[in-house]
């Protein structure tokens, strides 16, 4: 960790001191970073191994602090030392957050605030930045790493931490107020379908009639708010695909996490700063057609790509999964009719139907209920046209029936009686489905 002239970067340099009893923490701990930055050769630190920079960092903020003769007993100087090193070698007072396995949102409005999500509720943090400077400078690190620039001509930016989180932030003049940053955090721990049904998101019947649909190669599209659990429940189903087959996803920001060894992971591309370049998920979802792909996985169709998507699955690429943003199942059938439209074909509302309804044969509906709670709301099969709409039949569904005195939602779980078209194709396949798993009498509270 030598700089050209052989001398340790993180050796002092001469430095005036200054008194510290003027100097709050925060104050403190700005002038202690100022004078780091002086220091410190950040092109020799970026081939020293991190644990080594962070244990010679130390030694160096505590010379500082002698420098400086500031008094400060163990505890208040391990904090010191650890919010420093934050602030250099990572994302400053998001470090601790970023941690915590418990957060799964971060939510910043301006320096002043930040809040968390955990368990399914938002909540208020103790954690703040000096400035809206400071934290205008912790997003520019977030965007470097990854290729990106956020200034005033290009104000948003969406990109990605080195360990898949996924970041948003926008900055004046479209933020009024100030910068602002949200963090959806990668799951370290990948839940399975038995973790969902220890969590009463869905029963063990409902678990195995969606194992069986994606062995079986049914088309299923998984629908819901944002925060609903989306994603994680695609990352579940998309486990059972067979490890023979070639399987290829295509995200605006990549997240998902395949078991599977045979896997094509492809990621959009915005346009640069002359405007070209742009890959969409449009574009991807052509090219994967090219590919020899078994299976195709949308993170989610927002746009002209569900025609592409609907097209795919109608030309032996069935089995295909992807997520769409709808408050129910019938929302979602009518989102993906305007997203095709979008596609500026000027094809017939009818023919658009009859493409979803050859096209698609599940859609699943999540959804974040008022206590945080992720639940599976409905599985429903896409039954063909019933005249000029598309026919929707309802397998599962949960019933929510009050609150208890905590706050949480009671409710149940039960089969509604119909038996689905699709039970033919499982049978075929060898796949063996109770007739009693779609009996109306099996209810299941929770």
């Amino acid at each position: 960790m030598m700089d050209h002239d052989g001398e340790n970067p993180t050796a002092s340099r001469p430095a005036p001191s200054a008194p510290a009893s003027a100097l709050d923490l925060q104050e403190l701990k700005g002038r202690v970073r100022e004078r780091l930055l002086d220091q410190l050769n950040f092109t020799a630190m970026a081939a020293v191994d991190h644990d080594v920079l962070r244990g010679q960092l130390a030694i160096l903020i505590m010379q500082n602090l002698e420098e400086l003769e500031v008094p400060l007993n163990v505890a208040e100087l391990g904090h010191f030392v650890r919010d420093i090193q934050n602030e250099i070698l990572g994302l400053g007072p998001l470090e601790s957050l970023l941690e915590d396995s418990a957060v799964c949102d971060i939510l910043v409005n301006t320096y002043r605030q930040v809040y968390v999500e955990r368990a399914g509720r938002l909540e208020l943090t103790p954690v703040r930045f000096r400035d809206n400077t400071h934290l205008r400078e912790v997003i520019e690190k977030i965007v470097a790493r990854v290729g990106r620039r956020i200034d005033e001509s290009s104000p948003m930016v969406d990109a990605r931490l080195t360990d898949g989180s996924r970041v948003n932030a926008i900055i004046p003049p479209l933020a009024v107020d100030g910068p602002i940053l949200s963090i959806r955090k990668f799951n370290k721990n990948m839940l399975g379908l038995e973790d969902l049904v220890g969590m009463h998101a869905l029963t063990k019947p409902m678990g195995e009639l969606l194992k069986a649909i994606v062995r079986v190669r049914l088309s299923t599209v998984i629908s819901g708010g944002t925060g609903s659990g989306k994603t994680t429940l695609l990352n579940i189903l998309s486990g059972f695909i067979p490890a023979n087959e070639r399987i290829i996803t295509i995200e605006d920001s990549a997240e998902l996490q395949l078991r599977q060894e045979h896997v094509v992971r492809l990621e959009t591309r915005i346009a640069n700063v002359e405007g070209k370049g742009e890959v969409t998920q449009r574009d991807l979802v052509r090219n994967s057609l090219r590919m020899r792909p078994d299976r195709i996985i949308l993170g989610e169709v927002r746009a002209a790509e569900a025609l592409d998507m609907l097209q795919a699955m109608n030309t032996g690429h069935d089995g295909s999964l992807a997520t769409v943003h709808a408050n129910s199942p019938r929302d979602a059938v009518a989102r993906i009719e305007t997203m095709v439209a979008m596609a500026s074909l000027n094809l017939p509302p009818h023919a658009i139907r009859q493409q979803i309804a050859s096209a698609l044969d599940v859609v699943v509906q999540v959804q974040r209920l008022a206590d945080g709670k992720r639940k599976v709301m409905s599985i429903q099969e896409v039954a063909g046209l019933d005249g000029d709409s598309v026919l929707l039949q309802e397998v599962f569904t949960f019933e929510q029936t009050g609150l208890d005195p905590q706050g949480k939602v009671k409710g149940r779980f039960r089969a509604t009686g119909v038996r689905p078209k699709f039970m033919e194709k499982l049978q075929a396949a060898g796949m063996t489905v109770h007739p009693k798993l779609f009996d109306p009498a099996n209810v299941e509270e929770c």
